[in-house]
């Protein structure tokens, strides 16, 4: 895509700016990066954007529907169902491959979607750095959509927004999603051990960019209906909890103790998003939506014998997974009738990724996550992207050691 753009932002690279921009990256916050990030962001030509859009736009729609609210209804495990459950997510994800149709045009395909948040703060570091270090990418490109990247917002006559001023313009939709209207103290990013997770340099980077500390679950206390944290030899009232507790990491952790009882109807907590909308809108999402940005995907259980001839074609993925464990990309009859719980499992028509990024050792393929964000009263509205870059098989760590011009990187598009 922009094959010029590409042709002279390649030209350019040094393993030595590539190197000062990985630095810069890891000094940048009080923890550093823990996963690869690619030596390049993807330039998205306009017609690819308004494809990504209008596949958002599509599918929010349908969730929007009661039918799909009939759908979830019993997304949600019994003993997981957190109480007082907003009536939409405050941030949703959706995760598309970029594909080719039959005529060579990129057309996203839909891989997975989520109703929680993802490494939103990072993403205006990570953009921001990519600028600083490689001034190919054109002043006017942005990765965000909507009205934060819109000159019309502003008053007429105005200049186009600057980079720095639509950073201000997303941090305020971020900054109105969680903390609503409370103070920055009383609010806090709840994880399982944040200093030990991946995504560590997000919870640092939305400390420094939205005064909002990350918090281990097991640090947290009940007060009757309240609850508190300790700072400063004080306990400071939590009002407002900005979920990022995986909740099937949890599972796994028997012997992690949570400092309060999750799902005691009697808190006064806000959840931003809350914990419900994990499970109703996620893996157990896919087999509700039709459309041409959604392959075909349905329940084990609803196969009813009909397993397609063609299972080469097909991946198999556990309902209740995080980070593509457990995922079997060359399912068998054998290994489906084996499933001791098919309501559990899916099975998903798999995608072609397109060869979309030429790069100095062959070319690269993309997913792009679209990140969605609101108020918990209606559908989130699309606001920024992310971009996964691979050469082996699947995204993650394991399919492309010893690959370059691989891993997490950014998405830049025209102005809209």
């Amino acid at each position: 895509m922009i094959p010029a753009l590409r042709q002279r932002y390649n030209a350019a690279f040094t393993d030595t700016r590539y190197a000062a921009f990985t630095r810069e990256l890891n000094r940048s916050m009080y923890w550093p990066v823990d996963f690869r990030v690619a030596e390049s962001p993807l330039f998205l030509d306009e017609p690819t954007t308004r494809a990504l859009v209008d596949a958002a736009t599509d599918i929010t729609r349908q969730l929007a529907t009661p039918e799909f609210r009939q759908h979830a209804a019993n997304a949600v495990p019994a003993n997981l169902s957190v109480p007082h459950e907003t009536e939409f997510p405050h941030f949703l994800c959706i995760d598309f491959a970029l594909c080719h149709d039959t005529d060579g045009r990129v057309l996203p395909q839909l891989i997975e979607l989520q109703g929680f948040p993802t490494v939103a703060c990072w993403q205006v570091l990570l953009t921001n750095t990519y600028r600083a270090h490689f001034p190919e990418i054109p002043p006017e490109f942005t990765p965000y959509f909507a009205d934060v990247a819109q000159a019309s917002r502003l008053p007429s006559g105005s200049s186009p927004p600057t980079p720095a001023e639509q950073d201000d313009h997303y941090l305020d939709e971020l900054r109105s999603a969680i903390l609503g209207d409370c103070l920055p103290e009383n609010v806090v990013l709840l994880e399982i051990e944040p200093e030990k997770q991946k995504t560590r340099i997000d919870f640092a980077c939305t400390h420094s960019l939205l005064n909002v500390r990350p918090m281990c679950l097991s640090k947290i206390r009940q007060r009757g209906r309240q609850l508190v944290y300790f700072s400063g030899g004080r306990e400071v009232p939590i009002h407002r909890l900005y979920n990022r507790v995986i909740f099937d990491e949890l599972l796994r952790k028997p012997d992690f103790k949570p400092g309060f009882n999750l799902r005691d109807d009697r808190l006064d907590v806000q959840w931003v998003s809350h914990p419900n909308w994990y499970f109703r809108i996620s893996k157990h999402t896919l087999p509700f939506l039709k459309s041409r940005y959604v392959p075909d995907c349905r329940f084990v259980s609803e196969l009813a014998g009909n397993i397609p001839a063609d299972l080469e074609n097909y991946v198999l993925k556990p309902l209740y997974s995080f980070a593509g464990l457990g995922v079997d990309i060359a399912p068998t009859r054998e290994k489906i009738a084996a499933l001791s719980n098919p309501a559990e499992w899916l099975l998903q028509r798999k995608v072609a990724y397109a060869p979309i990024l030429a790069t100095p050792d062959g070319p690269a393929k993309a997913e792009v996550r679209l990140i969605l964000v609101g108020d918990g009263t209606e559908m989130p509205r699309l606001v920024n992207q992310l971009v996964r870059l691979t050469k082996g098989a699947m995204h993650g760590v394991d399919f492309n050691k010893g690959k370059t011009w691989v891993g997490a990187s950014a998405g830049f598009h025209p102005p809209p």
